[in-house]
Formats: C-alpha cells, structure tokens, sequence
C-alpha cells in the first residue's frame, strides 16, 4: 500500500474596510493553469522549510505586495478534488484591515489583484466561494466577543464611524442609542475636547479615540457584546 501524496498549501483571506465603500475582500487574478484568469484568494503551497505563518505572508507579498500586522488562522479545507491537479489540504487564515494603507501590487503567479466588495464578487476559483463564506461567518461572530475598530478607524473619530463600523461587518441595522451605551460601558473610548458636525444636524457631536492599552487588554481578556 503506498503513503498517499498530499500537498500543504495557505491561503489568506483578508478583508478591508473603508467607511465609505464598505467592506471588501482581496482577490487575485490568477495567470497560470488551473482557473487561468479566475479570481481567487491569495494563497499557495508551503515550502518544505516554512513554516504555516511565514508561508501566507510570502503569499500575500508575493501575489499582491503586502504585508498584513496580523492573520488568525480560519479553518484546514481538505476536499479530496478541491484542487484538479493533485490533493492538497489549506489552511487559511483571515485578517482585517483597511485598504487605503495598502498600495497592491500583483506578482509570481498573479496577474492582477483587486479589492471587491462582498457583495459584489466575481467567480472564484476552486473552493475558494466556501473559504470565504467561513471566514465572513467568523468575522461577524468574533465581534461579539472581541472590541474591533482600532486599526480600521481614523485616530480620532465621531461615535457615528464606530457605529456604522458595526452595522456594516454585521450587514444590519444596529439601535445607534442602545449600541453606544453598551460601548461606552466598555470603557475603552476616550472622549475628546474638540467636537465635530458630522452626522449632528448641526449640533456639535463628541469626538472619541480609543484607549490603546484598555482596549488591547479587554481584547486579550475577550468579552461578549451583544448589540
């Protein structure tokens, strides 16, 4: 009986977000066999010598030009045919970032890469439909359990931008007055002198910016909110 041949491969979801365009994802399009000119997630297989975290930066450097702070990983997809050519497992890891702070850059065996809105994606190449389908799940479920914002939003920002953070990584309306509340008991927002007009109707709104190390700490520690 021989030892089957399986391939370990990477691959890197890693969405974006601006407050005006909402959230998207990072695609390449590939321009080697198979799925030659298919979008796809960034990914590739592992070198004998690398190990799981290095091999998706390399990926993510080589096939689109940047470097992401922090991946966690997701979920090993393993599908017998999931790939034509030979069985390979991934592993794939997700992050979240925003895009302005990235110039793309496509390279190795990408000819283009791009980000996408998630809901208006293109064809995937192999499973990649179903990686992404588990990682927007994960995304909505962490927040719950996790205070996001502190690398998506501006340094200092009116409490509308965190809120309109939250209604668009759960993709529904959120009571903006229950929400803040619930926020603010937290205890990770910082409210500054200076004030701001938008979103007020004319009367000056608070501005806010987090408090690094109270927030990285609660994040750390982990929490249930429930908007």
């Amino acid at each position: 009986m021989s030892l089957p041949h399986i391939r370990l491969a990477v691959d890197a979801v890693v969405f974006g977000y601006d407050k005006k365009e909402g959230l998207s994802v990072l695609l390449i399009k590939r321009k080697v066999n198979p799925f030659k000119g298919t979008w796809a997630i960034p990914g590739g297989l592992v070198e004998e010598n690398e190990s799981l975290e290095a091999a998706v930066e390399r990926e993510l450097k080589e096939e689109t030009g940047i470097e992401v702070n922090y991946l966690e990983q997701l979920y090993s997809f393993g599908e017998p045919n999931r790939d034509p050519r030979n069985r390979v497992v991934s592993i794939a890891y997700y992050g979240l970032v925003r895009p302005s702070n990235f110039e793309l850059f496509a390279d190795t065996d990408a000819e283009d890469a791009q980000w996408f809105l998630i809901d208006e994606l293109p064809k995937l190449a192999f499973d990649h439909d179903q990686i992404l389908a588990k990682a927007i799940a994960r995304l909505r479920g962490k927040i719950a359990y996790e205070p996001i914002g502190f690398e998506l939003l501006d340094e200092k920002f009116p409490f509308s931008d965190l809120h309109h953070l939250y209604q668009t990584l759960y993709n529904k309306p959120i009571d903006r007055r229950n929400f803040k509340k619930k926020f603010l008991q937290l205890d990770i927002l910082e409210e500054m002198a200076e004030k701001s007009n938008v979103g007020t109707k004319g009367r000056p709104g608070s501005i806010y910016k987090f408090n690094e190390e109270k927030y990285f700490k609660l994040k750390e520690k982990g929490m249930i909110f429930q908007v």
